[in-house]
């Protein structure tokens, strides 16, 4: 029994911040779910790095090109199949689970970020197109994205809300869930078949409320407000799941949305790199970790609750930031903005590279 096989018995699942083609062709993934993996997300960071750092793709893209695809059809064409395969071999984890886990995340467009119907419309096609129960859609928890995350569950379609990073974000996409559970209950839908996690961005809080500490000379609170962060947001996961309102949905089989703990990677090296992990341990929770950290919490992690300690203290730490002079919503307002122009920016690189490859193909083969 591996540490990820522990984390599971307390109630926390491990999933993959990655995915490649070759992680699934070499049956490194399936070593992975051996070892206790129990989903896998990705990004278009992610997809960026894997597409355009590889050759992996080139026949593949080459025949699509040939065909006469354009670059954005080439895209989805290439990170579906990556999806599909890795869904298909995740799908005896969601089995055994029954539907609890075995999930894996593929986000609408980023440019859509700000566009309401745009990300309900393309969540909608890539559902469909993926065809498979253990798929999530991931949709950005910006002012946009949380009315179609409230329509998409209201359909049936699995939701991961993404770039989350404060408090008033998480209440707004809970909340949102609630409703879209609701909704499918009324029009006549099985609420036991939709599934959602809430993914909170925890270590780049860290990085810009520790770099905001330091110019107002205030070290005390560098490297605790991203945990601090964690805790108070699911603190209040375990208000808004529970009562009648949410009594109701839970009778009929219901799932709450876990939170998920997300961008767990330790960005100052000061720091232990299993911080995000060890110090985020507890029930009805998801954790997102990219290679190397798995690596590092598999050699030398702790397995033992921890999210639930010492949450008056986190709440103090804080109201301690604007003692400080440090305005946490104007910097997790702004990790928000950056996330997605990030997202973004990966999207379109990715697009482009794939357009220059077109290009060089279709020129080889007239030539």
């Amino acid at each position: 029994m591996t540490k990820l096989h522990k984390l599971a018995e307390l109630g926390q699942s491990i999933w993959l911040d990655y995915i490649s083609r070759s992680l699934i062709t070499s049956g490194g993934l399936q070593d992975l779910i051996d070892q206790g993996l129990r989903g896998v997300t990705s990004n278009p960071s992610i997809f960026e790095k894997a597409i355009d750092e590889s050759s992996d793709y080139d026949d593949e893209l080459r025949e699509l090109a040939v065909q006469g695809k354009s670059a954005d059809e080439i895209y989805e064409s290439l990170v579906t199949d990556d999806v599909r395969d890795a869904v298909d071999l995740m799908r005896r984890v969601y089995d055994a689970t029954e539907g609890l886990d075995g999930y894996v995340s593929l986000e609408v467009n980023p440019e859509l970020a700000h566009d309401t119907d745009g990300t309900i419309t393309e969540a909608q096609h890539l559902f469909a197109a993926l065809d498979r129960p253990n798929v999530l859609i991931k949709v950005p928890a910006t002012p946009a994205g949380v009315p179609a995350i409230e329509a998409l569950i209201g359909e049936g379609i699995n939701v991961n809300v993404t770039l989350i990073f404060s408090l008033a974000q998480y209440e707004a996409i809970a909340n949102a869930y609630i409703a879209g559970l609701e909704k499918l209950a009324e029009g006549g839908g099985d609420v036991t078949k939709v599934a959602s996690v809430a993914s909170f961005f925890v270590s780049r809080i860290d990085t810009a409320v520790d770099q905001a500490l330091k110019e107002a000379d205030n070290t005390e609170l560098q490297g605790k407000i991203a945990i601090a962060s964690a805790r108070t947001a699911y603190a209040r996961f375990r208000e808004i799941f529970k009562g009648p309102r949410w009594e109701r949905l839970s009778a009929s089989g219901a799932r709450v949305q876990r939170p998920l703990w997300a961008s767990t990677s330790t960005k100052n090296p000061a720091y232990p790199d299993t911080l995000y992990v060890d110090n985020l341990i507890g029930p009805d929770t998801v954790n997102t970790l990219p290679m190397a950290t798995m690596k590092a919490f598999l050699d030398h992690g702790h397995v033992r609750s921890t999210l639930e300690a010492d949450l008056d203290e986190a709440r103090a730490q804080i109201a301690g930031l604007a003692d400080a002079g440090v305005n946490l919503d104007a910097i997790t307002q702004k990790l928000q903005d950056d996330g997605v122009d990030a997202f973004a920016r990966a999207f379109e690189i990715l697009v482009n590279s794939i357009s220059e490859k077109r290009r060089k193909f279709l020129s080889e083969r007239q030539n």
